[in-house]
C-alpha cells in the first residue's frame, strides 16, 4: 500500500501539469452494490466497476493515473482484496479511462485485456491516438497488454461471462461490455456503455487520420439499439445519472439501476448529437 502511494505521488506532480480535470474526476464516492456480485469502485464521475467470483476479480477502467489508490481504498471498503483482481479492462483508450492501469497491472499483476483497435493507443500512452496523439496532455503511462480483443470476444473468469463489443467512433477500439448478473432470483442484462460522444476535436468529414469515423459511430448506434438492457451503465457515472440514482438507491427505493427506459433515451439523445454534428460539419465543409 506504500509503494503504491508513493508511485501514485511522483506522479501526481507530473499529470498535474498537464492535465486541468473536472474536479468530478476525482472526488470520492462511496463504493456500492449494483447488483448480484457486480459494484461500483470509481470517483463521482469516473465510473470503475468490479465483478468478483470465486476465482478473482475483474476491474473495469483504471481511470486517472491518479486513480488507483481511490479505486483501491473502494474495492477494501467493500470488503474484497486489491490483489485478487485478475482481469484488468477498459471502455477505451483515453487517459480518464486507462492512465491508471500500468500501476494497477503492477500491484495486482492482473490480465490487461484491450480491443484491437485501441492497443496501439494504450502500448504508445496516448501517442497513437488518432486525434490526440500530437497533445502531450492527453499522454498517459503505458501498459502492455496481455490478451488482444475483437468485436464479439469473450472474457471469462469464475462462472462469470462478458463480452467485448466494438462501438468505435469515440476511439477506434471504443467497447461496450455486456453480461449478465442474477441478483434476488433474477437475471439482469447489464450493458457499460464506452462512449458515443463526439468531441469538439473530431472531424467526421474529411478525416485523413481515421476515414471511417462517421460510418463507425453509425454502426456504434446501430450495435448499442440492439443489445438488451437492464441495467445500464456507462464509463461515466453521468451518462446513467449515478448521483441521482445512487441517492435513491440509499433512500431504500426499488433498485435504480434497472433503467432499461433510460438506456434507450441515452443511445437515442447521443444518435441525435452525432447526427446534427455530422450535418453541420458537412454542411461547413
Amino acid at each position: 500500500m506504500k509503494r503504491l502511494l508513493l508511485l501514485i505521488l511522483l506522479s501526481t506532480e507530473s499529470f498535474h501539469a498537464l492535465h486541468a480535470v473536472n474536479p468530478e474526476w476525482t472526488e470520492p464516492f462511496p463504493p456500492h452494490r449494483i447488483a448480484g456480485n457486480l459494484y461500483y469502485v470509481g470517483s463521482k464521475d469516473l465510473a470503475s466497476f468490479l465483478i468478483t467470483t470465486p476465482q478473482g476479480h475483474i476491474l473495469i477502467n483504471s481511470n486517472l493515473a491518479t486513480s488507483p489508490l481511490q479505486i483501491r481504498k473502494s474495492v477494501e471498503q467493500l470488503g474484497f482484496r486489491f490483489t485478487d483482481i485478475k482481469i484488468l479492462l477498459i471502455s477505451h483508450a483515453h487517459f480518464d479511462h486507462c492512465a491508471g492501469s500500468a500501476l494497477i497491472k503492477q500491484f495486482t499483476h492482473a490480465q490487461y485485456m484491450v480491443m484491437d483497435a485501441d492497443v496501439p493507443t494504450v502500448e504508445s500512452g496516448g501517442r497513437k491516438d488518432f486525434a490526440f496523439g500530437n497533445s502531450p496532455k492527453m499522454f498517459y503511462p503505458r501498459a502492455k497488454v496481455d490478451r488482444v480483443l475483437h468485436d464479439g470476444s469473450q472474457v471469462r473468469l469464475g462462472g462469470v461471462v462478458l463480452t467485448a463489443h466494438l462501438t468505435a467512433g469515440h476511439t477506434r477500439g471504443c467497447t461496450t461490455w455486456t453480461l449478465q448478473v442474477p441478483d434476488h432470483g433474477k437475471l439482469y442484462n447489464v450493458v457499460i456503455v464506452g462512449s458515443p460522444n463526439v468531441l469538439s476535436e473530431y472531424k467526421l468529414v474529411n478525416n485523413q487520420a481515421y476515414p471511417q469515423i462517421a460510418q463507425d459511430f453509425t454502426k456504434q448506434f446501430q450495435t448499442l439499439r440492439g443489445l438488451p438492457c437492464n441495467i445500464f451503465l456507462g464509463a461515466h457515472g453521468g451518462y446513467y445519472n449515478l448521483v441521482e440514482k445512487y441517492a435513491r438507491l440509499k433512500n431504500g427505493q426499488p433498485n435504480p439501476f434497472i433503467d432499461p427506459d433510460g438506456y434507450k433515451a441515452f443511445v437515442a439523445d447521443a444518435q441525435q448529437a452525432f447526427e446534427e454534428a455530422l450535418q453541420k460539419q458537412q454542411r461547413n465543409r
